[in-house]
């Protein structure tokens, strides 16, 4: 049974579709003062120029949902802290009832999974204890529903007072998540002196770690920041993979039968292609599984890389009796996985282009790659 590389490649895409249009909507609530930084925070952190649609409009007295269609995020903008303090139990209380109406909803899709509670360091001289009284308050209100609560010192410069508001509000022994200082983007004094922005891919990490499983997809997805947890989501759905194939492989399947298995490996590479929220059309898929193929037309799995692998494997072969054991169906997958991880690591950081993939250079790197992979598993 052999499937031609053209017809893989489609198979890929169309799990890359599937794959995207199945991610859980992840739903964030914003809060703080106007000019915090909130639309500078969510664009640096997520892919697509998010904070494009109208977060961070001048001050409103109510909560605004902001969405863009095909994108899985909302953002629910709150109005500014500037307002009176009757408006900011107003805005508590529609906090409560917006969590409250999510989880009534029982559907990820609708429900709050995370606050963030932003507070300007640079805009701040000194602590604003009134905003930790709105904050106590909205945790007690929060107790029944343990909506996450993630408090981002936004505009963290200098680092040396963005840790100590930190410590300041750690001692507050607030119910929240974490307390993360952030410079969203580099910071300008007068061409004489550039504060680097810091603190994104903490941020990442700690969401990574409130979130849960059915959205960490959704969310590497969105991050453009942490390159790390990427990998890490990437590399758990080539383990998961494997262990699919193992299974498959269990019962030795003959290599004629060898394209039985190319499902696993669609899948897989489909989860990979949306964590790294890259565009991958069907050219770069025929390259990349062409050229582990190579000439031979079969699939990924098929008869001819089976047997150009097992050259590869000492003490593979004719003692197997022209079988694939369920081990030898996990190392090839993840050498098949763990490949694909590293091309798409070099096209997001830019090191190699979608076009050079087409090159004869770029197809004998991609050779060489799965070929090093395959070697590293044995």
């Amino acid at each position: 049974m052999e499937i031609n590389t053209d017809d893989v490649a489609q198979k890929c895409l169309n799990a890359i579709s599937e794959k995207l249009h199945s991610l859980k909507k992840l739903n964030i609530i914003v809060i703080g003062k106007s000019g915090v930084g909130k639309s500078t925070l969510i664009n640096s952190l997520f892919r697509g120029n998010f904070a494009e649609v109208g977060l961070g409009r001048p001050v409103t007295d109510k909560i605004r949902k902001i969405e863009k269609k095909d994108y899985p995020l909302a953002v629910y903008d709150t109005p500014g802290f500037e307002l009176s303090s009757g408006q900011q139990g107003k805005v508590k209380d529609e906090i409560i009832e917006l969590i409250n109406k999510g989880m009534a909803a029982q559907d990820i899709n609708e429900a709050i999974h995370c606050i963030w509670y932003c507070i300007n360091v640079g805009g701040n001289r000194t602590f604003d204890s009134s905003e930790i009284e709105w904050i106590k308050s909205l945790t007690e209100s929060n107790k029944v529903f343990k909506v996450p609560i993630i408090v981002v010192l936004t505009q963290s410069c200098p680092k040396k007072k963005a840790y100590e508001m930190k410590r300041l509000v750690e001692a507050e022994n607030l119910d929240i998540v974490s307390v993360v200082p952030v410079l969203a983007q580099d910071m300008d004094f007068d061409e004489e002196y550039v504060a680097r922005a810091f603190g994104l891919d903490t941020l990442v990490d700690v969401m990574g770690e409130t979130l849960p499983d059915e959205l960490q997809d959704t969310f590497q997805n969105l991050q453009k920041v942490n390159l790390e947890a990427k990998k890490r989501r990437a590399h758990a759905a080539v383990a998961t993979a494997v262990t699919a194939s193992f299974g498959e492989g269990f019962a030795p399947i003959p290599f004629a039968d060898a394209a039985l298995l190319v499902p696993t490996q669609v899948g897989m590479i489909a989860s990979i292609t949306v964590i790294f929220g890259l565009e991958v059309n069907k050219s770069i898929l025929t390259a990349i599984v062409s050229s582990t193929v190579g000439a031979g037309g079969a699939t990924v799995l098929g008869r001819t890389i089976v047997a150009n692998i097992f050259k590869l494997i000492p003490g593979v072969g004719s003692g197997v009796g022209g079988m694939i054991s369920g081990s030898t169906a996990a190392l090839i997958t993840t050498a098949l996985g763990e490949a694909y991880i590293q091309l798409m690591v070099l096209l997001y950081k830019g090191e190699i282009k979608e076009e050079d993939l087409y090159s004869e250079k770029g197809t004998n790197m991609i050779k060489r790659i799965f070929k090093d992979e395959l070697k590293k598993k044995r």
